[in-house]
């Protein structure tokens, strides 16, 4: 039986289950060969690292609302695309390289270490679970059914369809309302602290916080538990 303080578990997908970035740099190598940007870039490296730096940057100004998700798409592949092709590049090369990657990405089935266990475990458990996630809709749903995550959760709750990013109020306010939980029995598990753990905070909730480098960032503020394995929240709950 679950916990008697939590019923539901909100979740984060993006590098809190799904390594998201491991998968993506599979993609980044085939979108590499695939366009033969060999003949801008010296090695691989020399496009995915501005690829990243990027990346980081515009899904933390759209996770504010700052951009639009046409700008993030567009930009994302622009900025390290010009790098090696200067003038070269067009807006509707960079969307056919994003297309490109995004499908690459979609059917990626990796997750993070200690992922499967902790679904099994926290089902077994009998808490409801659901998914709360900034991605694309499209996308979101391919990558839950290629890593075989799908059918664990009572609800996936996306961004686009709250009509707003986390950490929103907004969001989460959507997100009890279709999910029907309430915040005084729900907790958040997160790997990003903006986006999940300040988020909810303030809507409310008992937070965990993903901490999976735990040498290159320390919470700026006080969570309820802190882990850097998947596996630890079996000790929580």
């Amino acid at each position: 039986m679950a916990s008697t303080k939590y019923l539901d578990l909100f979740i984060d997908f993006d590098d809190t289950l799904y390594d998201t970035h491991g998968n993506a740099d599979i993609a980044l190598s085939e979108v590499f060969e695939h366009f033969a940007l060999g003949r801008y870039f010296s090695q691989l490296s020399d496009f995915a690292v501005p690829y990243w730096e990027s990346n980081i940057i515009l899904w933390s100004q759209y996770s504010k609302g700052d951009i639009t998700r046409d700008y993030l798409i567009l930009e994302r592949f622009r900025r390290p695309l010009s790098i090696g092709m200067g003038d070269a590049v067009t807006p509707e090369f960079c969307l056919e390289v994003s297309d490109y990657f995004l499908e690459c990405c979609a059917d990626k089935p990796g997750v993070i270490g200690g992922c499967y266990e902790l679904l099994d475990y926290l089902k077994s458990r009998g808490y409801r679970m659901h998914i709360t996630s900034n991605g694309f809709h499209e996308v979101q749903y391919r990558k839950l059914r290629a890593s075989q995550t799908l059918d664990y959760f009572d609800t996936i709750i996306l961004s686009e369809d709250a009509g707003v990013n986390k950490p929103s109020q907004a969001y989460f306010d959507y997100a009890f309302r279709v999910s029907g939980a309430r915040p005084e029995t729900t907790l958040m598990i997160g790997d990003n602290f903006v986006s999940d753990i300040m988020g909810a905070k303030a809507a409310g909730m008992d937070v965990i916080f993903f901490n999976q480098h735990p040498t290159q960032f320390t919470a700026p503020e006080p969570v309820n538990h802190e882990v850097n394995h998947l596996r630890e929240i079996m000790q929580i709950l």
